[in-house]
């Protein structure tokens, strides 16, 4: 097995310092509207390294300009690599021209008329009841009510708007949104648990199907990454998704406790849901994977999937 993070980016040498510079560059014209309370960002160094392992080219070209939202919004648990992530996204897109993202963590987004500017929503660790107000249990009961009936109905145009045609790639954390919403856990494909194996451990990675374009990037090897094991529950099913890559675990510490029975520990899929694509990813907690040349490269091809541009078999085997 290989060790996925020791594995350098590549970058021609004569090239490396202008490769960088543009890609830097490039970050500064990204559309980006996140709110005053600001989190933590990646440093300059950080973003160098993240420049430096985006692909330099996208697996086929869009067949239409596209557009990404890339939503950031946390209700929850706030993952320190989100910024990463979204910055690592977007760059992608620019650099490669696979598409033009907006980072946003504002629920305006989700309003029918702004949805419909977008070809897919990549959710980078977006997590919780985020269409809930973060006061709900303290309104009174006629604004909860409203509140609720509110969150109903954008919940309904996210539906809808991946139901009609459109693409949902969720990267990490994006698994816990709305886990309080089964509507939801059947358009992603499974409900979050919880994670027995820790954000500081190694994990070791199998490959489902090494020729599926979505995984290609691991070039058919099983590897190792430093990132938390998740679990999930109904409706994950290999009935119901294509599922890519899972834990090995003839190769991981199973004396954890409360484990699935069936040793079924799927960490990435794809799948249909109406007319739209479904593609999820469970790699992507820590930042350092977000400067990984391979990861970038398989988020890359997934959301070139979702968005409609990069031909996969979503069919259940």
């Amino acid at each position: 097995m290989q060790l996925l993070l020791n594995i350098p980016a590549v970058v021609p040498a004569n090239g490396r310092a202008q490769a960088v510079a543009l890609s830097v560059a490039l970050f500064l014209a990204i559309p980006v509207a996140l709110r005053a309370a600001d989190k933590p960002m990646p440093t300059d160094e950080e973003l160098r390294k993240i420049a430096s392992a985006v692909p330099a080219k996208a697996a086929v070209a869009p067949k239409q300009p596209r557009k990404l939202l890339v939503f950031t919004l946390c209700k929850g648990y706030y993952h320190t690599s989100i910024p990463h992530g979204a910055k690592a996204v977007a760059l992608m897109g620019e650099k490669t021209g696979a598409f033009k993202a907006t980072i946003s963590d504002d629920i305006v987004f989700f309003e029918p008329e702004n949805l419909r500017e977008f070809d897919g929503i990549c959710l980078v660790s977006a997590l919780g009841e985020f269409f809930w107000p973060d006061n709900l249990d303290k309104l009174p009961p006629t604004e909860q009510e409203a509140a609720k009936k509110n969150d109903a109905r954008l919940k309904k145009n996210l539906e809808d708007y991946i139901r009609s045609g459109k693409g949902l790639a969720g990267i990490h954390g994006g698994c816990w949104a709305f886990n309080q919403t089964p509507a939801f856990a059947d358009m992603l494909g499974a409900t979050f648990v919880n994670h027995p194996w820790n954000s500081t451990e190694s994990i070791a990675v199998k490959i489902d199907e090494p020729s599926h374009p979505v995984v290609t990037a691991f070039r058919g090897a099983g590897f190792e990454v430093i990132d938390e094991g998740y679990q999930f529950k109904e409706p994950y099913s290999r009935a119901k998704l294509r599922v890519l890559l899972s834990l090995d675990t003839a190769r991981m510490d199973m004396n954890k406790p409360n484990l699935r029975a069936d040793g079924d520990f799927g960490l990435c899929w794809v799948k249909r849901f109406g007319q739209g694509r479904v593609f999820y990813t469970a790699l992507g907690h820590n930042s350092e994977e977000f400067w990984n040349p391979q990861l970038l490269r398989h988020f890359l091809d997934g959301i070139q999937f979702a968005l409609g541009d990069l031909p996969a078999d979503t069919e259940p085997r």
